[in-house]
């Protein structure tokens, strides 16, 4: 049902998004298709929906943002999502990363702490007519009634990588999240095979802190 809100008024908007995307260096046809695809105006406040399509992040409730285009395709792209996979979100925010997973086919289950910003993603993907599994709670333990995935990213920056996200990895899985101080994070995944966890350090990055009992208010 995603097309359906493709308002004649956004189409060039989105375009000159793809093509900033690419010249940021984003290659995924695959990530590129999905973001062609979610209208990004539905998950932020009217008041920026002319600003929707900017490459830039936008304020919504409770002292969030929704994430930057190019931050939500790089964090996409280093997933390598593939149709079918289930992927765990930490952060749901505005529901717009979530819908871009749903766009490339991903299983997504999704947490979000603040209740305001979970009653109100999931109206707006419900109205979309996206499915999704949602939950309000504690992102850095994870939604181990669900585990393993495929995937897991995480859309706020950890002080730590949180060993409850790394131990629900499927084999073969891939974490992505933002790992720093409070001020600037670099971008980290984590693939597991068998045993086995491969770390790989990429782009610095600005996110919102990741709070919880493994995140910057009580084990930061």
């Amino acid at each position: 049902m995603l097309h359906s809100y493709n308002e004649h008024k956004y189409r060039n908007r989105r375009q000159k998004l793809l093509t900033t995307l690419r010249n940021k260096g984003i290659k995924s046809e695959a990530v590129l298709k999905a973001i062609e695809a979610v209208p990004r105006h539905l998950f932020v406040d009217t008041a920026f929906a002319d600003r929707a399509y900017e490459d830039s992040a936008l304020p919504i409730d409770m002292k969030q943002t929704i994430s930057q285009p190019y931050t939500v395709a790089r964090q996409t792209e280093l997933l390598d999502i593939l149709p079918g996979e289930k992927v765990l979100e930490i952060g749901t925010g505005s529901g717009y990363q979530a819908a871009v997973l749903i766009a490339m086919g991903a299983q997504v289950y999704s947490i979000e702490r603040h209740r305001l910003l979970y009653d109100r993603a999931r109206a707006i993907l419900h109205e979309a007519g996206l499915r999704i599994m949602m939950k309000c709670g504690d992102g850095t333990q994870g939604w181990n009634a669900y585990a393993p995935y495929d995937a897991i990213i995480v859309t706020a920056g950890a002080p730590v990588i949180p060993d409850a996200l790394v131990s629900q990895l499927n084999d073969g899985g891939r974490l992505v999240i933002p790992v720093g101080d409070e001020h600037t994070q670099a971008m980290h995944r984590i693939t597991r095979h068998g045993d086995e966890f491969r770390e790989e350090i990429f782009d610095d990055f600005k996110f919102v802190p990741l709070i919880g009992k493994d995140g910057w208010q009580n084990g930061g």
